[in-house]
């Protein structure tokens, strides 16, 4: 571990405007094997913390550390190597429709060199079996629902043997039984390879399923950053406020 900077994912007085401030002095970190949520509303800066932190965008000012190291100032060379560790499984799942689901997870190890065929097979055919979907192998993304999609995502990112993965709102539009299936695979994936994750979230039982902490964004601004369970006896009028809402739509 780096002694000047312990943390996996750290971010120091980060700011970031496009037409308006949209980060606005971010602290908070993540340390190596934690699962992290940023919750707020929607556009406070959740999937824009996200790209900072994979390299998609710089900060106007501040410090990102990722991987222990400090990539504020990386070229995109140095990110390259940096992605290697960090991976991002999009909202949309950004898969290729024209490849199966078996070819999009096989897609991840082809650049692989210590693996041969067989063992690319053995590879994609066990990581489809720990996120549950191996009966789908030989179907094309059109004909999967938004939750296998998410899971094959999730899969394909594994493949690359990353040390941390960002989730960007993974339950979002999907249905609450598969909701709660990725809940419970994420969980599982951070117990048995020791993940360090971050996840963007609306859904505040996935929340409190998976986060050891929570990093809540208000305005740009960090305003919370501790245990689940501490959240709700927070005193921030706007968090009150969230909470409150989320009582008020749940079935």
């Amino acid at each position: 571990m780096n002694e000047r900077y312990p943390h996996y994912i750290e971010f120091r007085h980060v700011y970031k405007s496009f037409d308006r401030p949209v980060l606005i002095d971010s602290n908070f970190h993540v340390d190596a094997g934690e699962t992290v949520a940023i919750i707020g509303r929607s556009g406070v800066g959740k999937s824009v913390t996200l790209s900072h932190i994979m390299g998609f965008l710089r900060a106007d000012s501040g410090r990102v550390i990722v991987a222990h190291e400090d990539i504020t100032d990386f070229s995109e060379a140095e990110m390259r190597r940096i992605r290697k560790k960090v991976t991002m499984v999009f909202q949309s799942g950004a898969l290729f429709d024209s490849l199966t689901v078996g070819e999009n997870v096989l897609f991840s190890l082809e650049l692989r060199e210590d693996y041969d065929a067989q063992n690319k097979e053995d590879v994609v055919n066990g990581l489809l079996e720990m996120v549950d979907i191996l009966e789908a192998r030989d179907s094309y993304p059109a004909d999967l629902s938004t939750g296998y999609k998410r899971a094959v995502a999730i899969a394909r990112a594994l493949a690359a043997q990353p040390q941390c993965v960002l989730y960007d709102e993974p339950t979002t539009m999907v249905d609450p039984i598969m909701s709660d299936h990725l809940g419970d695979l994420m969980l599982r994936l951070k117990q048995q390879l020791k993940l360090t994750s971050v996840v963007v979230t609306h859904d505040l039982d996935l929340m409190y399923k998976v986060a050891d902490r929570v990093v809540f964004l208000y305005e740009g601004s960090v305003i919370y950053c501790g245990p689940p369970a501490q959240l709700e006896h927070s005193d921030h009028p706007h968090i009150q406020e969230f909470l409150e809402m989320d009582r008020v739509v749940r079935p």
